[in-house]
């Protein structure tokens, strides 16, 4: 008997990865993270499946279901939204399970930061503007490390992308311009890649009024950096001066 956490990904259910789909589709016990996981993605598993809505769940609630499954032998599928591995609280789970001695695996998804960027159809890095990403959020009931407030991230000009923050978006407008100024280009993208998806573009300026006029508080991105302009250097990797061999060793 196993545990098996699976990121459902961003919430299209065709951006589920094939292994993920075959693995939910022989399922007899799902242990699922409620509305944020896509209800088509549900009905791949089978009928006959106990289902389990965990945002109804605490973790000692969560962990008795292990438990019982595996009394009976039966793999538990833990599905997440996104990737598991990012602000997916996967961890404290895999502390209970290696105290029952259960064994686990995870079956990664599509991030909804990578979602948000190929709505928006950029890319995140830019040549000679950025080369680096950095995925955070704000302090919450979870507070913040020393060192990694958003003008601290902010201070390499990196491309951050912030996830669980859009209800502070006046708060993160704000902080960011004193770092990228005014006019840096900004985005916010609630449910990217579901049919509902909505796309707020702009710059820190205007970007909290934006968000505010479009009524959205929750489930979505904020993308900042210079590297979502337009008109940025191009890339050196097909440049014509470079031989053939070099951008395959590249690639």
């Amino acid at each position: 008997m196993k545990v098996i956490f699976v990121g459902s990904g961003p919430g299209s259910p065709d951006l589920l990865t094939l292994r993920g789909a075959r693995v939910l589709a022989q399922c007899r016990v799902c242990v699922y993270a409620g509305s944020l996981v896509n209800p088509e993605i549900l009905e791949m598993i089978p009928d006959s499946a106990e289902k389990h809505d965990s945002s109804k769940l605490n973790l000692d609630e969560i962990t008795n279901i292990f438990a019982d499954a595996m009394g009976r032998d039966i793999d538990v599928v833990r599905l997440h939204s996104g990737d598991p591995a990012i602000f997916g609280a996967i961890r404290e789970q895999m502390m209970r399970l290696d105290a029952l001695k259960i064994a686990y695996e995870v079956i990664p998804g599509v991030s909804s930061f990578q979602a948000t960027a190929a709505a928006l159809k950029i890319e995140l890095t830019a040549p000679e503007i950025s080369q680096t990403i950095i995925l955070t959020r704000t302090a919450g009931r979870t507070p913040m490390p020393e060192g990694q407030d958003l003008e601290s991230l902010a201070g390499i000009r990196a491309t951050l992308c912030v996830f669980l923050s859009v209800d502070k978006i006046d708060d993160v407008a704000v902080r960011l311009q004193k770092i990228y100024g005014p006019d840096c280009p900004a985005a916010v993208v609630r449910r990217a890649s579901w049919p509902d998806q909505l796309i707020v573009s702009g710059t820190l300026s205007d970007i909290a009024d934006k968000t505010k006029a479009a009524r959205i508080t929750k489930t979505a991105m904020i993308v900042v950096g210079p590297a979502l302009g337009k008109n940025l250097p191009a890339s050196k990797l097909y440049d014509a001066r470079f031989s053939h061999e070099f951008r395959k060793s590249v690639d």
